[in-house]
Order: structure tokens, then C-alpha cells, then sequence
């Protein structure tokens, strides 16, 4: 069943169960035992060994722990615990009065929430939930929903991580983009100029950057976001109170009247400066020499995160004792933080162990290697490779719920066509397989940044797949358009004027000037 056309029923069954049931965990159980009844050739027994396989695979690897995954889960448990910690010191309440005296609309909470996006663009993981720990505060009190809150965040989190060269993201593509070039013998650039003139070739990115802003400016809101940003308006209730909302707090938490907007400010400047500092700090240590790509080529990100979390939590811990002191809540309410800020996370934790051991499966299926197979079989005019990688791209990272995959996968293939036909098409060929695969990322219900960033807004998981998806549908169609332009005629600045006008043209034609001064 590996690397054939069966290899793609598992993931294609996971997430039409997931728009069908709004139930992902049962979705993705589906999806699991799907996946191992194939590679088992339908034995029980080897099915439930595969499927523990996978599941220990989670938190042991290569004999030893798997860092990765189990630092991300201890980075949510203690983000958690810091917004506990955050809530009863009374900085988010005080946070939230001080940002409504100075963000007075609604588009200027949205465009807060965007620009914060754009401007923590380290990583995807941190982004999704620093940015989410933030602007909640400010888009409660403007009534903007959690679902739209979800997909300001996620369409500005890995777009920006994926055209920035100083980023996880930058190094990981850099290092592919490296060994690509001297396999082929291409001298004319080097990795990193070859990144930046990638850049403005992405055209997803900015399409979907773009998207926001008009989202933004001009309430540019249907389908599904429209029915939760009309309830949001209309009664107050940011979600579905019927729904399960990961990294959502009980609301009877005790909260200090004495708490000031530092009480959130300082363990969020902790947060990025543990973090960063822990980035640099790991890879210089890998490498030996602090020459900035090399060091975040080499940066130990899960650990970076677990540290920079760690580090945070220790200013939050003063800043809760500071109020003991003042009488603003009670030294007993500590262990009532540590209990419910890991309560609050545990769904987000549940989705993940269940997104990554579907992913390892629909790996071992080889998926990714068989879609990527019809690329390299297709024979098309190389006008058409743009476009045609930005589709398969997308289809590939919607169904492995894995950009990274994707970049592995399809960045050398992309390198081997344009190398076999036309060299000249080589950076438009790989920054369209890098856009296909975040638009993939976007879509699909099981990868880990969507399930993230939904936890950061502190939105239902399937609503904001669900609400995201006709969005990032428009930005796709733009794009590939674009490609189409770019392919055809050799110009990146046509193919990036074709997607600036038809999202604005879109944003002018169906948007409103819904802007009310909510409170």
C-alpha cells in the first residue's frame, strides 16, 4: 500500500470526518487505524503493534526521549500556567482596560493582533501562542470572535516564518536550498541571495498577509466567520460555549484588583527574550561561531521554547507573590493556577499527540513521496511548473499536516525539473512548492501550527479550520493565477500585481465598512 494511490485514503478519510463530525479526536482515531490497517495489510494484531509504535514513537526515539515532541508539550502545559498565573495577578484585566483607552476600534484590535503577527516572526510555534497570549485580551473587549482571532494569527505566523531567512523556518529552507545547488552545480547565488530573491516569488504569503489587512480594514467577513463575528457583536460570546475550547481558563479563577499591565507585559517580554536568547545561545554552541544563518540553521527551537516558557514562568511566579504581598489575591490561589492553567491545555495536547501520530503513519504510507511522484511524471510545458508545484504543494501539506515535510520532499524535485528543462525556472519552481506547502498548512485540520494556533486564540479547533478555509482558498486562487503570470511571461512583479489586485479588488467589491466602537 506504501507510495500508491491508497496511500492518500487515511488522511483524506481524517479530515472529511473532521468536517463532517466537528469531533477531531475521533476523526483523527479514525485516521490512525486507517493508516495501520494499511501497512499491516489488515492485520488486527500488527495494526494495534503499529499503532502503539506510533504512539510511543511520540515520546521515544532512537532509544532516548523525543525532545521535540515532548518539549512542545511541556512549553503548552507551562504557557498555560503562566496565563493563569497572568489572570490572577489581574494583568490581563488591567491590560485590557489599558488598550481600551488606546485601541478604540475594532479594526485596530484586528490590525494590532496582525502586526504582532508580522513582527514575531522567530518562529510559528512561539508566534501562534505569544500572539495569542497578547491580543486576546484586546479582541474580548472589542468583541471580536475567537475564531477570527485564530485566523489573524495563523495567516501571520507562517507566512512571515517562511520568507524570513532569520527564522527556524529561513535556516531549515536554506539548508535544503544549499544542498540543492551543489548537487546541480549552480554557482551564479548562493543559498542565502537565492532565499531573498525567493521572496517576493512567494505569492501565497502575500496574498494571505494581504487577505488580513483587507480583512481588517474593510470587514471583509462571510460564510462561517461572518455567523461567528455577527454573534460576537451581537451577544457577546466570543465562541460556542457548547464547544471544547483549548487554552480557555474557567472563569471563576480568583483575580487580583491590584494588578497593573505589567503583570502580563513582563512575562511576555520573558517569554521572547528567554526564547531568542536560548535560539542564539544553542546555536552558537552548534556551531562554534556566532554568524547569524548558521547559528538559526543550528538553533535547538523545542528547546529554546521549553526554556524561554521556563524562564517566564519564574517572572510570572514574582509578579503572583508581589501580590500576595499587596493583598490582591490569596498565596493559596498558586496551586489553583498550576492546576487549571494545565487543564486549560490539555485538549491542545490531546489533538497534537493525535496529529503527530497520524503524520508518522501517513509517513511510513508515503504519502508525500507518492504525490510528489505524479510531479515528476507529469509532462507539461515548464510554463506551467509554478503552478503546478504550488497545487501539489498544497494538496501534499494539507494531507501529511506538514510544511516541513513538504519543503523536504518537493524542494529537491522541484530542483531536479527545473535542472532537466529549464534552469531559469529553478527560484520561481521552489518558492511556489514553499507556498503551496503553508497554504496546505492552512488548510488541513491535522497540521500542528493550525491546531496551535487555534489554542493561542483560544478558539474551537474545527471552527477555525472551518472559518480560515475559504480565506486561504481565495488566497490560493490568487496565487495560482499569479503563477500562472509568472510562469508565462518570466515577471515576478506582474505576478505579485496580479495578486495585489485581485485581493483588493475582492476587499472593494464584497467588503464593509462594518467598523462600530464596540465595548
Amino acid at each position: 500500500m506504501e507510495n500508491t494511490i491508497y496511500s492518500i485514503i487515511p488522511p483524506l478519510l481524517a479530515i472529511l470526518m473532521v468536517i463532517l463530525t466537528r469531533r477531531v479526536l475521533l476523526s483523527l482515531g479514525v485516521g490512525i487505524i486507517a493508516s495501520a490497517l494499511l501497512i499491516t495489510n489488515f492485520s488486527i494484531t500488527g495494526t494495534a503493534a503499529k499503532i502503539w509504535e506510533a504512539v510511543k514513537g511520540i515520546f521515544v526515539a532512537d532509544g532516548g526521549l523525543n525532545t521535540w515532541n515532548v518539549y512542545i508539550i511541556f512549553f503548552l502545559l507551562i504557557l498555560g500556567i503562566i496565563t493563569a498565573f497572568v489572570n490572577i495577578s489581574g494583568g490581563s484585566r488591567a491590560f485590557g482596560e489599558w488598550a481600551m483607552k488606546r485601541v478604540k476600534t475594532r479594526r485596530g484590535a484586528q490590525l494590532l493582533a496582525a502586526v504582532l503577527g508580522i513582527i514575531i516572526f522567530i518562529d510559528d510555534y512561539f508566534n501562534a501562542l505569544a500572539v495569542g497570549q497578547v491580543a486576546r485580551p484586546i479582541t474580548d473587549r472589542h468583541k471580536i470572535s475567537r475564531a477570527k482571532l485564530a485566523y489573524i494569527i495563523d495567516s501571520t505566523s507562517a507566512p512571515v516564518c517562511v520568507v524570513s531567512p532569520v527564522s527556524s523556518w529561513g535556516a531549515y529552507i536554506i539548508g535544503i536550498i544549499g544542498s540543492i545547488l551543489a548537487t546541480h552545480s549552480i554557482t551564479e547565488y548562493t543559498a542565502f541571495s537565492a532565499f531573498i530573491q525567493m521572496i517576493p516569488m512567494n505569492l501565497y504569503v502575500w496574498a494571505a498577509l494581504l487577505l488580513v489587512l483587507v480583512v481588517a480594514f474593510k470587514g471583509f467577513d462571510f460564510g462561517k466567520m461572518k455567523e461567528h463575528e455577527d454573534r460576537a457583536v451581537t451577544t457577546g460570546n466570543l465562541y460556542d460555549p457548547d464547544k471544547e475550547i483549548p487554552g480557555e481558563l474557567k472563569n471563576d479563577l480568583p483575580v487580583s484588583s491590584k494588578g497593573t499591565v505589567g503583570d502580563l507585559a513582563w512575562p511576555i517580554i520573558a517569554l521572547v527574550a528567554g526564547t531568542v536568547g536560548m535560539m542564539l545561545w544553542t546555536g552558537y554552541k552548534a556551531v562554534g561561531a556566532f554568524d547569524i544563518i548558521p547559528v538559526f540553521e543550528n538553533t535547538d527551537v523545542t528547546k529554546s521554547l521549553l526554556y524561554g516558557s521556563l524562564f517566564a514562568l519564574a517572572i510570572a511566579l514574582i509578579l503572583f507573590f508581589r501580590q500576595v504581598s499587596l493583598k490582591g489575591v490569596e498565596g493559596s490561589a498558586v496551586g489553583t493556577a498550576v492546576v487549571e492553567g494545565i487543564k486549560s491545555m490539555l485538549p491542545a495536547v490531546y489533538i497534537l499527540i493525535f496529529a503527530w501520530a497520524i503524520v508518522a503513519l501517513i509517513d511510513e504510507l508515503q504519502t508525500g513521496t507518492y504525490l510528489a511522484g505524479l510531479v515528476e511524471k507529469s509532462n507539461m510545458p515548464v510554463e506551467l511548473l509554478p503552478v503546478l508545484l504550488f497545487l501539489v504543494a498544497g494538496i501534499m501539506a494539507f494531507s501529511t499536516g506538514t510544511s516541513w515535510g513538504s519543503f523536504g520532499i518537493l524542494l529537491p524535485i522541484a530542483g531536479e525539473i527545473a535542472a532537466a528543462t529549464d534552469v531559469s525556472v529553478l527560484l520561481p519552481a521552489m518558492a511556489a512548492v514553499l507556498a503551496g506547502a503553508v497554504l496546505g498548512d492552512h488548510c488541513s485540520p491535522i497540521s500542528d501550527t493550525t491546531i496551535l494556533s487555534s489554542t493561542g486564540a483560544g478558539s474551537n479547533h474545527i471552527d477555525h479550520v472551518l472559518t480560515q478555509l475559504p480565506y486561504a482558498l481565495i488566497g490560493a486562487l490568487a496565487a495560482s493565477i499569479g503563477y500562472l503570470v509568472l510562469g508565462f511571461t518570466g515577471s515576478t512583479l506582474l505576478g505579485l500585481i496580479v495578486v495585489v489586485v485581485i485581493i483588493v479588488g475582492l476587499g472593494l467589491l464584497k467588503g464593509k465598512n462594518t467598523e462600530s466602537a464596540v465595548s
